[in-house]
Order: C-alpha cells, then sequence, then structure tokens
C-alpha cells in the first residue's frame, strides 16, 4: 500500500506549467524521505524530517485562484510569484534570487470584481496587490497546498524584493468543500469493520498506528489514501478494533518547523487513554458503553420554552471532592452524581424538587491542563489573612488536580481526570453516561460548557492537535500570520468551513450520545452568528428534541463589532433564539464591573448593598441620580433587556430600552426573553457573598448579608428570560475574595454540602490575580464577624428554594415573547418621586396559559427601612401573599408577619431588605 500511495501523490504533484511538469523535485523527495514504519508509532510527538527557514504569513488565499497581498502594490515595477518546494527548501533574501525551490507560478494582477462571498468574508484585511494563478496551474492546486509556499515581489532582475508566506484558509475551504458533508469523520466501528477518516488536505502522507492497549507497542501501522475531492484521507479494515487505540502519523509542512512528522491524535477522539496519549477506538452505542438502562431513561421536560430554564452552574470536582458523605473513590468524580444519598446529590435533589430545571457542566471534555495521573492534592492551613496557603496552590499549579477547564484538548471526548479508570477509554464513556443519567433521574437537565472558541495550544507543541493535522488553518491568524490570542489562548477560526464542522459535529455528538440537554458557549461572540445557527439545526435535527443554546456574547478583539463576521454576540443575535448572557442588570446589582480593584472594589457600590442609601467607608456620599439610574437598569434587567420595551425612567420620560444607556451600548439588545441569560454571579470574578464583603457597610451583620445575597437572587428569579445561579451562591459561597479560581485548587473552590461553612477567611487568595490588592483583602479576612454563621447559611439555601418554587410557580415570571412581556409586565413607583429601593412590578396572567393567576406583584425592597407603596391602580383587588410566603416553614417569616396588601388605597406594605410576591 506504501508503494500505491507514493504513486498517488507523485501523481497529484504533476502541476502543468506551459506544457512542463513541475514534479522531479517533489517526487523525489517523497521517495527520499520514505513511508512511516512502525517505528513511527512510538517515535517522539514530532519529528522534523526536513527543516525550513522562518517567514511571516502576510498574504491569503481568498479562493482557490485568487491572492490577495495586503499593503503590496501591484502597479509597482516588478513581478509577483508564487514559489513551491516540497522539501521545505525556499530561501528568500531581499536582492538575492529565491533558491531551493522546486518549481514557480508566475502571477498576473487581478482587476475585477471581488465575487461577493470573497469579498465579504476578507472585508478585514485591507486593500493590496490581488492576483490570480494562470489558469494552467488550477488543476494541480491541491498538490501545491502539501508544499512549502512563498509569494515573493521580483525585482526586474530576479532578485527579492519582498516575500511572505500565505495564510491558506480561503483557498482550502473553496477546494475541499465537499468535506463539510462528511459524516464519519474520526474512527468508525460496524458491521464492516472498522474505518479511519482524517481531514489534512495539506499533508503528505497519512498513516493510522493501532495499538492493544493504551501504553503498549503499535500492533500495525496503515497507510491511509487521499480523496482529492474532499482532502479526507481513509483506511479501513474488517478487523473489529473496539477497544483498542491508535494514532495518526502525518507528514505536512509547518511554516517556521518545515516538513514534520506528526504523531497526532484523532480531532474527532471519543476518548483517550491516560493524558490524551492515544485516542480510543468505541462505537458509542455499543451496548458495553450504555449503564443499565441508558437508552430508556427519560429526559426531564421541565423546559417548554427557553425562559424555563432555572440553571445551577457547577465544576464536577467541587461537587464532591469536600463531601465526606461520597466514597473516597467517588470524590471529585462523575461517578459522585450516581450516589443519590450523599449530601451533594440531596442538596441537587431539593433544588430539583423547588424547581431548578438545569445542572451546567463546567468543562468535562478532554482538557488539557491537568494530569490525568498522579495529581498531587495540596493540604493548605493558616489563619484567615495568610498568605501560606495561596502560596502552597500556587506552588503545585502544573501538577495539582484541578482546573476549571477552559483548556480544551479533544473537543468530544470526556475528561479523564474526572473517570475512576483515565487509562480505560470505556471508563470515562460509560461513567460520563453514568452522571447524565443520575442527574436526570433527579429531574435535572444536563448542560455542557463548551469552549470552541480556542484550544489548549498550538503550533508544534505535544498537546496540539488541529495544528499538528493541518497547520495554520484552523486558528484565526493576524495581519502577520501568528494566531490570535484575544480569548486568552489559541483562537478557533468557526469562520473557517472545517473549524465549524468540527464545533458542529462535536455539539451533535454531546447531544446525541450523551443526552446532553443544552449548551454554554464560552466567549461565543468569537464565533460567527450562522455557524451557531447551523449548530442549533443540527443538534435539534439529530435528536429530535429542542437544545438549548445560550453563551457569553461579549464583543471584543480581532472579531469585535463584525470586523470579520456577524458575531454570535449581544447586539447581533436578535431574532435568533440562542442566549447571551447579560452584564446589564449584573453590574448594576453588584455595583462597579469585573476588571475594578484597589479602592473601586469598595466605592462602587450597587442597587442591593448600598448604593447612596447605606454607602460604606470608602464610598463617600453619592448623588441620588446614581440609585435612580441604578433602579431603571434593575428594570431593564426585569424586563429581559428587551430592546423595544417601553419604560418610564426616573426622569418621567418614557424610552424603549434599547434607547437607554449602558457603557455606549443600548441596554436592551434581545428581541425575545429566551435570547437573555440574567446572573448575578458565575464561576468568573468574585461570588456575590466576597463582592459584598467590599462593598457593604463593614459592620453589616451575617443575618443581613444573607438577606442581601437572597435580594440578588430574587432580581434573578424574577427577570423575564433565563435565570442563571453559580454553584453555592444559594449558601453564600466564598473564595477567599478570590476574583479568579480558574487554577486556585481545591482549597479556595470548596463547596460545604453540610451548610457548617462558606469558606470565608481561608487564606490570602493566590497572588497572581489578587496580590496588588493585599493590603485592602488582609483586615477584611481577618474579620471573623463578617464570616456567616450556619443559621445564615440555612436561611439563604431555604430562602432560595422558596424563590426558586415561586419562579416555577407560574409562567408569567417565565414570559415566551418580547410581546407578552410588553403586554403584561409594568412596573409601578417609577419616575422622579419614586422610593428608588423599591421595585414594584405587575405581572397581568389574564388568559396566559400556565400563569395559574389572575394577576401576580411582586415588590422588592432593597433599603434598611420597611417601606408602603401606594398603587392606586391595584386598589380593590384580591392580592394575598404568594402560597409560598404564607406556609408553615418559609424560609423568610416576615413577609407573612408584615407585608401587608390594603385594598382601600391599592398599597403595599414590604419588610426591609426583602422580596415579597402577592398573587390575585
Amino acid at each position: 500500500m506504501a508503494g500505491n500511495e507514493n504513486a498517488v501523490w507523485r501523481s497529484a504533484l504533476a502541476l502543468s506549467l506551459g506544457g512542463t511538469l513541475a514534479i522531479g523535485g517533489a517526487a523525489a523527495h517523497a521517495a527520499a524521505i520514505g513511508a512511516p514504519g512502525l517505528d513511527s508509532c512510538t517515535a517522539p510527538f514530532a519529528t522534523v524530517l526536513q527543516a525550513s527557514g522562518a517567514s511571516d504569513a502576510r498574504g491569503y488565499w481568498l479562493n482557490r485562484q485568487l491572492l490577495r497581498w495586503p499593503g503590496a502594490d501591484a502597479a509597482v515595477a516588478g513581478s509577483f510569484k508564487l514559489y513551491y518546494s516540497a522539501s521545505g527548501q525556499l530561501k528568500a533574501t531581499a536582492g538575492a534570487p529565491v533558491s531551493g525551490a522546486d518549481g514557480v507560478l508566475a502571477l498576473t494582477a487581478f482587476n475585477g470584481a471581488l465575487p461577493a462571498d470573497v469579498a465579504q468574508r476578507f472585508k478585514f484585511i485591507g486593500s493590496g496587490a490581488t492576483l490570480t494563478l494562470p489558469a494552467e496551474a488550477l488543476a494541480g492546486l491541491g498538490a501545491l497546498h502539501t508544499q512549502q509556499l512563498l509569494l515573493v515581489l521580483e525585482a526586474a532582475d530576479g532578485s527579492v524584493r519582498d516575500a511572505t508566506a500565505l495564510q491558506s484558509a480561503g483557498a482550502l475551504d473553496d477546494l475541499y468543500a465537499a468535506a463539510a458533508k462528511a459524516g464519519d469523520l474520526g474512527v468508525s466501528v460496524g458491521k464492516a469493520g472498522t474505518a479511519f477518516k482524517l481531514w489534512a488536505p495539506t499533508a503528505q502522507r497519512v498513516a493510522v498506528c493501532t495499538y492493544a492497549s493504551g501504553s503498549g507497542k503499535a500492533s500495525a501501522i496503515t497507510p491511509l489514501r487521499f480523496d482529492s475531492a474532499s482532502g479526507i484521507w481513509s483506511a479501513a479494515t474488517p478487523a473489529d478494533l473496539s477497544g483498542h487505540y491508535y494514532q495518526f502519523v502525518v507528514d505536512v509542512f509547518a511554516r517556521n518547523t518545515g516538513l514534520v512528522r506528526n504523531l497526532v491524535t484523532d480531532p474527532y477522539s471519543v476518548s483517550l487513554t491516560t493524558d490524551s496519549k492515544r485516542s480510543y477506538i468505541a462505537n458509542l452505542d455499543s451496548a458495553k458503553l450504555k449503564p443499565p438502562g441508558w437508552d430508556n431513561t427519560p429526559l426531564p421536560r421541565k423546559v417548554a420554552a427557553q425562559p424555563d430554564m432555572t440553571v445551577y452552574e457547577l465544576h464536577v470536582r467541587d461537587f464532591s471532592i469536600n463531601d465526606s458523605t461520597v466514597s473516597a473513590a467517588h470524590r471529585g468524580k462523575y461517578a459522585a452524581f450516581t450516589e443519590a444519598g450523599s449530601n451533594g446529590m440531596q442538596h441537587l435533589a431539593a433544588l430539583s424538587r423547588a424547581g431548578m430545571t438545569d445542572i451546567h457542566l463546567l468543562p468535562v471534555y478532554d482538557i488539557g491542563s491537568v494530569p490525568e495521573q498522579g495529581c498531587v492534592t495540596p493540604a493548605p492551613s493558616g489563619a484567615a489573612d495568610s498568605d501560606a496557603q495561596q502560596a502552597l496552590v500556587a506552588a503545585s499549579q502544573a501538577r495539582d488536580c484541578y482546573n476549571w477547564g477552559y483548556d480544551p484538548y479533544h473537543y468530544s471526548a470526556p475528561e479523564g481526570s474526572y473517570a475512576s479508570d483515565p487509562a480505560d477509554g470505556a471508563r470515562r464513556i460509560v461513567e460520563f453516561r453514568q452522571m447524565v443519567q443520575a442527574l436526570h433521574r433527579t429531574g435535572l437537565r444536563v448542560g455542557m460548557d463548551v469552549v470552541y472558541n480556542h484550544t489548549y495550544i498550538a503550533g508544534q507543541n505535544e498537546k496540539s492537535v488541529l495544528d499538528r493535522v493541518v497547520p495554520g488553518y484552523y486558528h484565526r491568524l493576524d495581519a502577520k500570520g501568528d494566531i490570535e490570542r484575544s480569548t486568552c489562548c489559541d483562537n478557533t477560526a468557526t469562520e473557517h468551513r472545517m473549524m465549524a464542522k468540527l464545533m458542529i459535529d462535536s455539539a451533535a455528538l454531546w447531544a446525541r450520545q450523551y443526552k446532553i440537554d443544552s449548551f454554554r458557549f464560552d466567549l461565543m461572540g468569537h464565533q460567527p452568528r450562522a455557524a451557531m445557527e447551523q449548530l442549533q439545526a443540527r443538534v435539534d435535527r439529530d435528536t429530535g428534541r429542542h437544545v438549548n443554546l445560550i453563551g457569553e456574547g461579549w464583543n471584543f478583539g480581532e472579531v469585535a463589532d463584525g470586523a470579520r463576521f456577524v458575531q454570535a454576540s449581544q447586539l447581533s443575535l436578535n431574532g435568533s433564539g440562542i442566549g447571551t448572557f447579560s452584564d446589564r442588570a449584573r453590574d448594576f446589582v453588584r455595583g462597579g464591573g469585573a476588571g475594578d480593584s484597589g479602592a473601586e472594589l469598595f466605592s462602587k457600590q450597587g442597587y442591593i448593598n448600598g448604593l447612596v442609601y447605606a454607602p460604606n467607608a470608602h464610598a463617600g456620599q453619592r448623588p441620588a441620580s446614581e440609585l435612580l439610574h441604578a433602579a431603571d437598569m434593575v428594570r431593564a434587567g426585569l424586563a429581559g433587556s428587551l430592546r423595544g420595551y417601553r419604560l418610564t425612567t426616573h426622569d418621567g420620560a418614557s424610552k424603549a430600552l434599547q434607547d437607554i444607556d449602558y457603557g455606549g451600548q443600548p441596554a436592551g439588545y434581545a428581541s425575545a426573553p429566551g435570547e437573555v441569560v440574567n446572573y448575578v454571579e458565575n464561576h468568573d470574578n468574585q461570588t456575590l457573598f466576597d463582592i459584598n464583603v467590599f462593598k457593604l457597610p463593614l459592620a453589616t451583620n451575617g443575618a443581613e448579608r444573607a438577606r442581601v445575597q437572597m435580594l440578588a437572587a430574587a432580581i434573578n428569579a424574577f427577570s423575564q428570560g433565563v435565570a442563571y445561579f453559580h454553584a453555592g451562591f444559594d449558601i453564600l459561597r466564598s473564595k477567599s475574595l478570590d476574583r479568579n479560581s480558574f487554577e486556585s485548587g481545591d482549597w479556595f473552590n470548596r463547596l460545604d454540602w453540610s451548610y457548617r461553612d462558606n469558606y470565608y477567611g481561608v487564606g490570602l487568595p493566590p497572588a497572581a490575580d489578587n496580590g496588588k490588592d493585599y493590603a485592602l483583602l488582609r483586615p477584611l479576612l481577618a474579620n471573623a464577624a463578617v464570616k456567616p454563621a450556619p443559621a445564615d447559611i440555612a436561611f439563604a439555601r431555604d430562602a432560595f428554594r422558596d424563590l426558586l418554587a415561586i419562579r416555577a410557580s407560574s409562567t408569567l415570571f417565565r414570559l415566551r415573547s418580547a410581546a407578552d412581556v410588553q403586554r403584561r409586565l409594568s412596573f409601578s413607583n417609577t419616575g422622579p418621586q419614586q422610593v428608588p429601593t423599591v421595585i414594584v412590578a405587575h405581572l397581568d396572567g389574564a388568559g396566559y396559559p400556565g400563569a395559574r393567576y389572575k394577576g401576580i406583584t411582586y415588590l422588592i425592597n432593597v433599603g434598611l427601612d420597611e417601606q408602603r407603596i401606594s398603587v392606586p391602580a391595584q386598589a380593590h383587588k384580591g392580592w394575598r401573599l404568594h402560597p409560598v410566603h404564607s406556609r408553615a416553614g418559609a424560609a423568610d417569616p416576615r413577609p407573612a408577619q408584615s407585608a401587608r396588601y390594603d385594598a382601600a388605597s391599592g398599597s403595599f406594605t414590604v419588610p426591609a431588605r426583602s422580596a415579597v410576591v402577592f398573587v390575585d
């Protein structure tokens, strides 16, 4: 087979250039290198077969024939040429002729109009010389892209004036569009045996190594054959290799490295061995990979429309690593969710009964940042304000068992560190399914936090996968050809056809094979809206049900403001049905912003923690207008941040929310309530308890701190749209003031399902992100009065469940459309004469499916005193306390004791720092 493969490759290299075949050097090089043998299967992860010089990549392939060199002038004297070398030996030194070439193509200026799709796709690259290949070269373009290419501007004497490599995605997407229709990339196991397929259109050779185990020597190496229409390499064997492992050997040219032989795992891996060294061969439909009852376990039916979602965001390891009621072997693992009697599962079951609909798991795909074997767990100790704990955590960060997991290694395989045996590719599949099954049986849908916007690493690094299969294709590059890193890491380019396909195929696999109910997309604004809509259609089609999509629609980086494509961002998703997290009410509820540090942590108070009405020692006296504006922004959030919703603002004007300013953006941006995700805390930044340590007056006692936390919970629960809560929010979770606990270890991320401790004051948080504020943090952490008592934690726990029950009791808190919200939600106590510490809202339930009541009135009093608000329009009605408030055992007895409605005047009395709901 190897000889046939070489013949196929040599034939593809035949570039017809004016009747001359430029094949000799390339074919000779292929023969000299030779096909990989069995020893390649245990070789280092990368072997440089022929080193090349470094170059930038300022040129762009626009499609298969057209090129653009931004900044270059086609009218300048000289000629543009495209040089190629199969061995990567090109050298282009200014003032000297190009050397090391196997051949050259003369380019001509293209003066016509670009095709509309090409012009739109490459609108960001700027003007320059647009060039075209000679027509006779088009037949050999596929082979051309397997070689080193340099675009050169030559002087009349043939010397180099300038030279650059090219970014190839435009050509590859055009040449190999057929690949997008492939439904079986990766490994497939069936009655006919085992088949392997890899999209690697720029590779010179591909083979697959198969292994009987995850650590032993290879049993076989098989060359793959290339399909020139799709760019897919494939091989098949009649044997059923289920339970075996594999890797690909890819000979490919990588810019700035040379011709390299990469031993690499499959981008479409469905499972792996320890530390992702080898991909696992599996048929996910096999009964051996399904827990008992898997196919027949029903999915919870709590969500009829996206606003029904009430989400609890949870990290797998956080959930159980600190829970002594979980068997030791299962702590921190998928299997912990199967222990229904544990404190943690009892907590989730109680949330489910109260009205929680979804558990969203922080990344559970294969991640690159946690050792799956031999990781360590430090055991810090020290005073509440000591830096010893964080020093110990920091010293073991590279070796410990903890990370949030925003480090995608393989998108479609479960993470191995959460499995009981990461060496067994089957265990992580089965145990992941057992986790989902257990949550479904508890009445909770399961969502995944997915990170398709970047990879853990790229280039020729060992834990790089995509870039070692098709170098330079899967990532978004800047004007010099370097990978953009605005997301934190190596940005992927989901505007490229096959990166979008990988994302869509991966999400479809999780939804279909693991019964995932919803997805949360990290930094979704870095992805095209079109790709997200294709993904939505695909997951719905594959599962036969609607899979809910939400994500971070932040607008920043190289794609900001639609620079490269229409983004899946807050302002660009109207009408899509895809939800984005809203920072509008979040910032005004909490106070300040995510980037605050130093004195601003204290001085920028929010609506719930004292802005104007209860200034802390650092805040000074703020103008009353700030509180009035904050109240308007909270109302905007309660109305779902809908563009067209009309609100009477504090100046007495009636404005659509899109006409209210939020830092230069519209306060209202969504077209339907399901397109907004409301939250006041998630895994990012300080927990709400911790932010309130800064913002509440220091003397605030534990009971009051718990009440303030529940004011935020009420605002979130009553807001139109998706309600999103961070795990532990309901038990006053603290991270000891840590602003970014992604690698702060178990110590700073613990949860206590026995409700005795919230882990405030367990040491100064890690210095890397918090050290500059240590002088401010030390006295706060040392103040034992700030730490809540178990009774305060229990109050918050139970009050939160009451709020969930109220939200679940009526669809009026979960209205379906913008028209519903505009018609049925209204606010009283607005305008210049309002009491700004009290929100009063009315929901009209007449004729609305699932409303249960003719109407609902809710009041949220964030102030320090009881308030009586007169609403003449509500006089002579039958308002009474919501049954949750009046039932025995209500968490907060104050509504039943002192909240009142006076029918004669239409006035409502609401206790201090409370949220009270009346029904008619």
